[in-house]
């Protein structure tokens, strides 16, 4: 699932979206689709200008509000259309679903431990994490397909679907994937396309970095 041997120099931006009110009660949302709080659409108002400087070719989004009202203050100041997909949306975790953190180490305690291991485990009867990289992740390929030699994709999803399809991307084993912490709020991490692939450039960074300058350019 790496780029193309000899790369073509094209960069993904992987966003997650702003602040919602399950966030704050720290539930797990997965699927559902719930809409951002004003600091939310504030926060995402706020990373827009500063992604907007990357000069982003496409944007494509999950096609839950969240993600896709996210994705919509890039495209006001970018012009660039966003195009959704389902197949960018959070992980289906069932019965999990709108739980609170406490509730569901309290009720699937053994569940929980054993996805913390990194066993494959369908938390409240949902998806597997390697069934969601399976979906999401030929989406961000498919559209970095598109782009132009250094072109730059940005894709607008969520803390759980970015970590599994960066962990397909750049060929990590489905049980290291744990490792990858999660994306901040309108936070975002960078794939950049070398001579041997994908690689990790930046993780849940808020603002703009500087270039990379010394022997590991």
């Amino acid at each position: 699932m790496n780029g193309s041997k000899g790369g073509r120099g094209r960069r993904i931006v992987l966003w997650r979206h702003g602040q919602t009110a399950w966030n704050l009660e720290e539930r797990f949302q997965g699927n559902t689709d719930i809409d951002l709080t004003e600091t939310g659409v504030a926060q995402a108002r706020h990373a827009a200008r500063l992604l907007a400087a990357v000069k982003p070719d496409a944007i494509i989004s999950s096609d839950l509000r969240r993600a896709a009202d996210t994705a919509a203050e890039l495209s006001a100041l970018t012009g660039v259309p966003v195009s959704r997909y389902e197949g960018l949306r959070e992980t289906y975790a069932g019965l999990w679903q709108g739980l609170t953190h406490t509730e569901i180490v309290g009720r699937y305690g053994d569940q929980y431990a054993a996805w913390k291991r990194g066993e494959p485990v369908r938390r409240g009867g949902g998806e597997l994490e390697t069934e969601v990289a399976d979906r999401a992740a030929p989406v961000v390929l498919g559209a970095a397909e598109e782009l132009p030699d250094g072109g730059v994709l940005v894709v607008v999803s969520h803390g759980g679907t970015i970590r599994t399809t960066i962990g397909r991307l750049l060929g990590l084993d489905p049980v290291s994937w744990e490792s990858l912490g999660g994306l901040s709020n309108c936070c975002w991490s960078v794939l950049g396309e070398g001579s041997r692939g994908w690689r990790l450039n930046e993780h849940n960074a808020g603002s703009l970095p500087e270039p990379v300058l010394g022997d590991d350019t």
